[in-house]
């Protein structure tokens, strides 16, 4: 019988045709908040304004076209670890359809006004409930199959796979924790700077359990499979695993760093984020030491392309990020543009070309066929990497002018330029950050249309690739 027999695949198929519908809302309305920055006059009040609309846009992307593609490939990675079908498949196809009306729910009660104003934690308490029990049923679902495993030996994927589950629930209960006062409106449990050091704890381990461990968890998986090549070392690997969830739990008041959050805890977590550059680049490290001698995939391998290049954008974001939690440097950047570009280059970069690999490699194994065209894989993959640097490098060199010209003084002391002065320079980066998303949506479309057409000759009943 065939080992793959009774294994989730449809569920996995929809959870990554979902995730790509909520990702492509995301990248739309991404470009159109960048155009309504470039161009005010684009904002609709109320329901088409930037302060509607980037929520949803970062929900969508976030949780939509992330934490969808990861529902996608935790189930199919897991299932073939541990050469387990899934504990309940039943279970599974409920989970989709919840997600699914989560995100809808989302979307609807963020464009009518209805938010906590926490970041990434913004749906309000009916909602939030809903989410929780979406991850409690994905949780219990792939821990069981876990536990069930008929493969004795835990590969490094199946670890961040359970940290992940672990912490999200951990994170997400304690910072929503909140006091309703009407079906659409909650206070946090919290108040004051503890409220504050509360969210940024959530928030900065946000990045570290939906943006961190699922993509390398995804890497790990995926670098060996596209590529035909071992991880260099898998000992490497778990050593910077615990080192990354240790270190990473302590960081999340450099995001709080000049303020009234106690020096001690400010200075705990800068230190553990310099730390945190060594685990981090042990993963880079093994991904690079993998390719040795294997280079030429680069070139020939349009899977590979995607995954270097996703782990170097890691690597980058994880020097970045660390630079940025030192008080000095966080004071002259913090408020300022340079923060959009370092976070989409970790997004746009390193997040989405792991999943758009991920994607390209399974929806042919699950469809049965192969890739309707390498070559439009490979335009994406440019267009996509273009897009993303232009949107980063625009947002970084804005950050710097607008950190200048907010901390320069006059000889007495006052401040030399105004707060509008500083914003009137902004406008010519927020129109090249916007020609970026362009740039960057034209890439998903391409990729849309790929994925569409290997379904769809799928199908149809042929393999045979074009030339």
């Amino acid at each position: 019988m065939n080992q793959q027999e009774g294994y989730a695949n449809d569920v996995v198929k929809g959870f990554i045709i979902w995730s790509m519908i909520w990702g492509t809302v995301a990248i739309l309305l991404g470009v159109l908040i960048s155009f309504q920055l470039a161009f005010p006059q684009l904002n609709i009040p109320p329901y088409l304004s930037y302060g509607r609309l980037r929520p949803i846009h970062t929900n969508a992307g976030i949780f939509g076209w992330g934490i969808g593609s990861f529902m996608a490939f935790f189930i199919y990675m897991t299932e073939r670890l541990t050469k387990t079908r899934l504990w309940s498949s039943g279970l599974a196809r409920v989970q989709l359809w919840l997600f699914n009306l989560a995100i809808a729910l989302a979307a609807v009660t963020l464009l009518l006004g209805m938010n906590r104003s926490k970041e990434y934690a913004e749906l309000e308490w009916p909602v939030a409930i809903l989410v929780a029990v979406v991850w409690v049923i994905f949780a219990v679902n792939l821990i069981m199959t876990v536990v069930k495993r008929k493969e004795e030996q835990m590969y490094i994927t199946l670890w961040y796979v359970l940290a992940t589950l672990v912490g999200v629930a951990i994170l997400y209960l304690v910072n929503n924790a909140g006091i309703p006062v009407s079906l659409t409106k909650s206070y946090s449990a919290y108040a004051g700077a503890n409220d504050a050091n509360v969210q940024w704890w959530y928030g900065h381990n946000a990045v570290a359990m939906v943006l961190t461990t699922p993509p390398l968890a995804i890497f790990y998986y995926f670098l060996p499979k596209t590529t035909g090549v071992p991880i260099y070392s898998h000992r490497m690997g778990m050593i910077a695993f615990w080192s990354l969830i240790f270190m990473y739990l302590w960081t999340g008041a450099h995001h709080l760093l000049w303020t009234p959050v106690p020096d001690w805890v400010q200075t705990l977590a800068m230190g553990f984020s310099v730390m945190l550059i060594a685990p981090s680049w042990a993963a880079v490290f093994n991904g690079y030491f993998s390719m040795k001698d294997q280079w030429h995939q680069m070139r020939d391998n349009y899977l590979a392309k995607f995954l270097i290049f996703g782990i170097t954008f890691y690597g980058m974001q994880t020097l970045q990020g660390p630079a940025q939690a030192i008080r000095t440097f966080s004071a002259f950047i913090h408020y300022t543009d340079w923060v959009p570009g370092h976070v989409h280059m970790g997004t746009l970069g390193w997040v989405s070309l792991v999943l758009f690999a991920a994607i390209y490699y399974s929806v042919p194994k699950l469809y049965h066929t192969e890739i309707y065209s390498e070559k439009l894989a490979d335009l994406h993959f440019w267009l996509a990497v273009l897009g993303q640097l232009i949107f980063s490098f625009s947002m970084w060199v804005a950050g710097v002018q607008q950190g200048a010209m907010l901390s320069a003084t006059n000889p007495d002391g006052s401040l030399h330029y105004s707060f509008m002065e500083t914003m009137v320079e902004l406008y010519p980066y927020w129109h090249i950050r916007a020609f970026g998303g362009v740039v960057y949506l034209v890439s998903l479309l391409v990729f849309l249309y790929n994925i569409f057409k290997t379904i769809s000759r799928a199908k149809a009943g042929t393999a045979a690739q074009p030339a």
